[in-house]
């Protein structure tokens, strides 16, 4: 598995090495040694499995208490996957990173715990599925209002064409009003 570092430390790019041939392909998507050796050192509690049409904006989420980390991936299509650091004790406060994530590249993202993490749909549709670290706790979910010019996201939207947003995240709390991991 190739190790990608960004700009925040803790959240890593993942490229699988694929083994493929006429008949398809195998790859290894989670082995606990090989993630401790990568510093992901984590226990998953649950898998989610979503599909999205495209112009399909997802997150910022995050969960104040049962804080989730990520193993995120993409089956069919093309995201732009981001995360947001919300621990306020981190010299990476309030800083994002992304990620494109692809099925012909399969590559994954981790986003640790103590984040907030959302996707914009690039393809035509995408399915998106995603490990976590603890189960979901709707009264400790947070969103975090993706466009907020604090976080200077660069999200690959076309001016002028909103993306398709749940009632939800239209109605999320800009960083300077959200909740932080202390």
């Amino acid at each position: 598995m190739q190790v990608i570092e960004t700009a925040i430390p803790e959240v890593v790019e993942l490229r699988p090495k694929v083994f493929g041939d006429e008949r398809g392909f195998f790859m290894e998507t989670w082995n606990a040694k090989t993630f401790a050796d990568a510093g992901i050192n984590t226990q998953f509690v649950q898998d989610n499995h979503s599909l999205s049409r495209q112009g399909t904006l997802r997150g910022l989420h995050y969960q104040l208490s049962n804080a989730q980390g990520k193993l995120v991936r993409v089956v069919r299509g093309k995201v732009f996957d981001v995360a947001v650091d919300m621990r306020e004790s981190s010299p990476t406060f309030g800083q994002s990173v992304s990620c494109v994530l692809c099925a012909e590249l399969k590559n994954q993202f981790w986003v640790p715990a103590g984040f907030a993490h959302g996707f914009y749909v690039m393809s035509e549709e995408a399915e998106f599925v995603y490990k976590c670290t603890d189960f979901y706790s709707p009264d400790s979910e947070r969103s975090l209002l993706w466009n907020d010019p604090a976080l200077n996201i660069d999200w690959p939207i076309a001016a002028g064409n909103p993306p398709l947003l749940s009632e939800k995240d239209a109605a999320a709390k800009p960083f300077a009003e959200a909740d932080y991991y202390s």
